[in-house]
């Protein structure tokens, strides 16, 4: 667990309980996310994450006093967006986050980057939406921004590919060679030359134990997800079902 960024979140969850109002981190990566879900606060507040749209990869942390329900939770007053249109061309993630990046906003206080053809929808915490604006050009393309409201965001729509499969047991390289359909012992392999990851961190160890939600990755072959844990069959394999990013 990243004991810097629990540092961090100790004291925005004290600074919420005294003062009795919202505190919130930069935006989070997804393992930032995962440590933060299993960390315990040390505080009666509550911690929910947004990320300006639904699905969003990158989030806040929002701490919210014991009197606050999260429904009253106005993320708009935290997380912006600026509409970036690109002329005569169509930049890519790459192009869009080392233009931002050269406007000296760091990468922490930008949230996802939305792309469709010649259009990129930025989020960002409020304290740069002005400098965001100031952008002219990314890579060879000039552009023109504009603030949006997170109402108007187009949300991308997420594609995923379901399976179903067998393990004898719930452990990483059973699991892993069932969602991307190869065999254990190439699963396993993977595993030990540091192609795999379980819920964002890398794992060495195919015997890892996994479980409904668990998120796992491998290089060159993708992303998915633990959605559901069924009965066992005849033979007293266990039944799951998961989710492959497309």
């Amino acid at each position: 667990m990243n004991e810097e960024l629990i540092r961090r979140t100790e004291d925005l969850a004290r600074r919420c309980e005294k003062s009795g109002s919202v505190t919130h981190s930069v935006f989070l990566t997804p393992a930032e996310q995962y440590d933060l879900r299993r960390w315990r606060p040390v505080s009666d507040c509550t911690v929910v994450f947004r990320g300006g749209v639904p699905e969003s990869e990158r989030a806040v942390a929002f701490f919210l006093p014991d009197w606050m329900e999260e429904g009253d939770l106005d993320v708009s007053e935290t997380i912006r967006c600026v509409r970036v249109t690109a002329h005569f061309g169509a930049p890519g993630h790459r192009d869009y986050l080392g233009a931002l990046l050269n406007l000296g906003v760091r990468r922490e206080w930008l949230g996802d980057i939305l792309i469709q053809d010649s259009v990129a929808h930025v989020l960002c915490l409020h304290t740069v939406e002005q400098q965001l604006l100031t952008l002219e050009r990314v890579g060879r393309c000039g552009v023109k921004t504009a603030p949006v409201p997170l109402s108007e965001v187009p949300v991308p729509e997420r594609k995923v590919r379901p399976v179903s499969f067998t393990v004898q047991s719930l452990r990483l390289d059973a699991v892993l060679a069932g969602l991307f359909r190869l065999s254990r012992t190439a699963a396993a392999e993977h595993i030990r030359a540091g192609d795999a990851s379980l819920n964002y961190a890398e794992c060495l160890h195919p015997d890892a134990g996994v479980a409904v939600g668990d998120v796992i990755s491998l290089r060159g072959y993708g992303k998915a997800k633990v959605t559901e844990l069924g009965g066992q069959s005849r033979k007293g394999r266990q039944f799951l079902s998961g989710e492959v990013y497309c």
